[in-house]
């Protein structure tokens, strides 16, 4: 069974990262850039994108935690992922893998299965993802999947048994495995992935948890907090247009009173 994780856990969380305001490198896509780093900012880290092969390794060193998001690949991308991601591991600095599309061309996954093999603290994904990822069938459309996150629970205990990452699977309930099993995290609204790069932020909000808790607690933090934000905000919206800013002055005025209403752990 997990170790205890309670929304007072998650809070404390909170509190640690806007005190320590953690430096979150980002190698992620250019429609998710924009929207990755305004939700940082509101959640209290600081973000930067970074991605030339010339630099990223330079910038790992000076950086609180990683995020390698392969949204938009090409191979100079694919190397600068590469060595971003061995000079986190070679210096101990969390890192959040987001294969994102992975299953749906060869050269995509190739380049997921690549980087999940360079010891990833954590794995988010959607269900297709996390079931390409793990050597499943999962039925998806492009980026967006079409099994549900139930469907990839056994998948994504697998991956974390193959990889030792903690490995995080979104959908309508939200599951994060790692070898002492499963967290389910009730949260989040039906208008989120209908909203450009919100998942991709979801990664960016995972990474700077890892700078202050371990993987398991960092994904099931990052989860609740990002999830309890887009239920809270979802209901001034009256579609998903204006969502991601709703998320971002959430995410700012975040509360225990607002994470406890909008966010719900079971194990």
């Amino acid at each position: 069974m997990p170790e205890p994780f309670s929304l007072a856990d998650v809070y404390s969380a909170l509190e640690d990262l806007r005190a320590r305001r953690p430096l979150v490198h980002n190698i992620t896509n250019y429609v998710a850039m924009s929207v990755s780093a305004n939700v940082l900012l509101a959640l209290g880290a600081s973000p930067a994108m970074v991605h030339a092969v010339e630099e990223v390794e330079d910038f790992v060193a000076i950086s609180d935690a990683l995020v390698v998001n392969i949204g938009t690949l090409s191979p100079p991308w694919v190397t600068a992922m590469r060595k971003a991601a061995e000079r986190a591991q070679a210096g101990g600095k969390p890192w959040v893998l987001d294969p994102v599309g992975c299953g749906a061309t060869p050269y995509r996954t190739g380049a997921a299965a690549a980087l999940a093999a360079l010891a990833p603290s954590i794995i988010r994904g959607n269900a297709s993802e996390i079931m390409s990822l793990a050597g499943e069938t999962g039925a998806g459309k492009g980026v967006d999947s079409l099994s549900s996150a139930d469907d990839a629970r056994a998948a994504a205990a697998a991956l974390a048994g193959r990889t030792g990452a903690a490995v995080a699977v979104t959908g309508i309930v939200d599951y994060v495995c790692d070898r002492s099993g499963p967290t389910a995290i009730h949260a989040g609204h039906a208008l989120m992935p209908l909203s450009t790069a919100l998942g991709c932020s979801l990664s960016a909000v995972t990474a700077a948890f890892a700078a202050v808790r371990p993987p398991r607690q960092a994904a099931v933090a990052a989860l609740a907090v990002f999830g309890a934000a887009g239920s809270a905000a979802a209901q001034r919206c009256r579609g998903p247009g204006h969502l991601p800013v709703e998320i971002c002055d959430e995410l700012y005025r975040m509360t225990p009173e607002t994470l406890a209403q909008h966010a719900r752990l079971t194990t």
